[in-house]
């Protein structure tokens, strides 16, 4: 399967000869159905674009998804489905423009260090902040609120949020009144989250809660980010959406300085999905309504009809023996996905699991059975899309190792190999020239634009100085749009007597996802491990210690984890990231999924706490 594997771990032989063998099997026959793809959210957007059409159009069905489906998918199904556009409304330069700044569920300073740091940088030059967040991550010591939200309660905060501003009278009543529907509806539907009525169970003062309404509505411009703790729950999507109704509301979207904005994870997650890597999308973002004519006459090409599979669709038919095929490039399926012994059982029913990646992960070393060794970003061409919509070039600096190639380059090789036409391009600038034809909102920014300048889409030609806001005049996809009334829905992750503690997952600044690549670095020396953090009364009254491994049980599995102390989860909560592959953290997370788009609820988990016995 493999011709060699130094000790750096790259691989660097290839078995591509071994490979289209099998996808021939797999693609130009009647178990085409039976057979799924995923992208990758630090592939580039001309790789991603290869691997959805390379689906759709070479092995014949809508089975692709890309690792956005477990992080983001909620927020780019909630902004289109209110907005119009599934991505952030607003740039990043408008950090500086925004007086109020408010966090939702993410860590920037850890997470997205540049941007934290700018957002750092805004509170100390006067900007207000605001941190909804069950952890006192390090902005909070900033912020002028804190709101410690128990993991899961965020529609109920946010709701109450929404019922201040109506009955304090915070609204932006002209643009409401020019832009919004729904709005009498909306009113009575909030009056039951009154912040006194939802305070106790949310774990936040009804005080807090008035306090923080009133600064982001009044003390505007008002900017939102927000993270995997406001995605990642069973109300995933509809979290996103309180987030819309707030901004609604108080008049802070289509202005510099405000807007609902996404912190994406990786390097181009937000391209992986833009660029077609969905079950339901096309290139660009765009619907089969909008762009099917379009794309099948640009690839000379009928599209399938049938319905694709997202990826916890694809682990479920695995599972069940409908699902034959997996094909993963630069995604460590098995160590990413929640509750690793479901994943472990799908992944371990597939006939053909091919690993395309720069490193043999976790799902190659149990699960593959064809290994396409892949070219790092460094070792690449092509286009990167920021989580602000900014489309950016990156260039190769240095050789890929042995036989690796760039994911275009191999992706391209199994088209022409499989006898489809439409993979003839000769690089990247090719591909995206292809892309532009079928995304009218790309088709200014040509390769020659982007070696001067970085351009936020929509950007539909040469003359265009491309959007830094969105939803200035009119919305994306009509003059106006409606407030969503979401009732609040508890997870069925509860603590009990067996399992008293709330877990959530999440990253540290040191590692990278799923730490098959910075596990290889001198980063595993700033932070060899992960660690549950604990606050100082758990830990007392358990008689456990700092640095002591414990035993962490859930009703999904175990893991042994070392205990750091920490004041700065509260007590009957814990938090841990999840990075290495000796610990794995997944192995305790449930099988909960967002009620709309299946991301999964790796925010909250009951488990318990048992001391090891030496």
């Amino acid at each position: 399967m493999i011709a060699k594997i130094p000790s750096d771990g790259r691989v660097v032989g290839t078995s591509m000869n071994q490979g289209v063998p099998l996808l021939t099997a797999f693609g130009a026959s009647k178990v085409a159905e039976a057979f799924g793809r995923l992208g990758l959210g630090g592939a580039t957007n001309e790789e991603n674009y290869l691997m959805q059409k390379l689906a759709r159009v070479a092995l014949g069905n809508n089975n692709v998804d890309t690792c956005a489906r477990v992080c983001h998918t909620p927020s780019a199904k909630a902004l289109k489905e209110m907005l119009g556009a599934g991505a952030a409304t607003n740039g990043f330069d408008d950090i500086e423009r925004a007086r109020t700044i408010l966090l939702c569920g993410c860590n920037p300073t850890e997470c997205h260090p540049v941007v934290g740091a700018r957002i750092k940088q805004a509170v100390r030059r006067g900007a207000k902040l605001i941190v909804i967040d069950p952890r006192r991550i390090e902005l909070a010591d900033y912020a002028q609120l804190h709101l410690a939200v128990h993991p899961g309660m965020n529609v109920a905060l946010l709701n109450a949020m929404a019922a201040t501003i109506l009955d304090e009278n915070l609204l932006d009543a002209d643009f409401v009144a020019a832009r919004v529907d729904g709005f009498e509806a909306f009113r009575e539907h909030v009056r039951t989250y009154a912040p006194e009525a939802v305070a106790a169970a949310c774990g936040v003062p009804a005080q807090h809660i008035r306090e923080a309404a009133r600064l982001y509505a009044a003390h505007t411009p008002s900017m939102c980010f927000h993270g995997l703790g406001t995605t990642e729950h069973l109300q995933g999507t509809e979290g996103v959406m309180c987030l819309i109704n707030l901004a609604l509301l108080s008049g802070n979207l289509g202005k510099p300085g405000t807007g609902i904005n996404p912190l994406r994870g990786q390097n181009n997650v937000q391209g992986a999905a833009h660029m077609g890597c969905d079950p339901a999308t096309l290139p660009g973002g765009q619907s089969f309504k909008e762009a099917q004519t379009r794309c099948e006459t640009v690839w000379n090409a009928t599209l399938p009809a049938t319905r694709g599979l997202n990826l916890l669709q694809m682990t479920d038919a695995a599972a069940a023996g409908a699902l034959r095929a997996l094909w993963a490039f630069g995604y460590d399926v098995y160590l990413s996905l929640a509750n690793a012994e479901v994943t472990q059982q799908s992944l371990a029913a597939l006939d053909l699991v091919i690993i395309q990646d720069p490193f043999f992960n976790e799902t190659a070393k149990a699960f593959g059975t064809v290994f396409l060794p892949a070219a790092s970003w460094l070792e690449r061409d092509g286009t990167f899309m920021n989580a602000d919509r900014r489309v950016q070039r990156i260039r190769s600096t240095v050789a890929a190792p042995g036989q690796a190639r760039p994911d275009w380059w191999i992706l391209r090789e199994i088209g022409r190999r499989l006898g489809s036409s439409g993979f003839e391009f000769d690089g990247p600038q090719a591909i995206w020239n292809e892309v532009r034809q079928v995304w009218p909102g790309g088709a200014g920014l040509s390769y020659a634009r982007l070696e001067n300048e970085s351009l936020h889409w929509p950007c539909p030609d040469e003359s265009h100085p491309g959007t830094p806001v969105l939803h200035v005049q009119r919305f994306a996809h009509a003059e106006r749009t409606a407030l969503r009334c979401i009732d609040f829905v508890a997870s069925p992750e509860t603590v009990d007597a067996d399992y008293p503690f709330l877990l959530t997952t999440g990253r540290t600044l040191y590692h990278f996802n799923a730490g098959t690549m910075t596990y290889r670095t001198p980063n595993a020396q700033l932070c060899g491990s992960d660690q549950l953090a604990i606050s100082p009364a758990d830990a007392e009254r358990l008689g456990v210690h700092g640095g002591e491994r414990v035993r962490v049980l859930s009703r999904h599995g175990e893991a042994q984890l070392p205990v750091q102390l920490s004041d700065r989860v509260r007590e009957g909560e814990l938090f841990s990231s999840f990075h290495s592959a000796e610990l794995f953290v997944n192995r305790l997370t449930s099988a909960v999924r967002d009620r709309l788009v299946d991301a999964p609820e790796y925010k909250r988990t009951a488990v318990r706490i048992e001391r090891i016995a030496h």
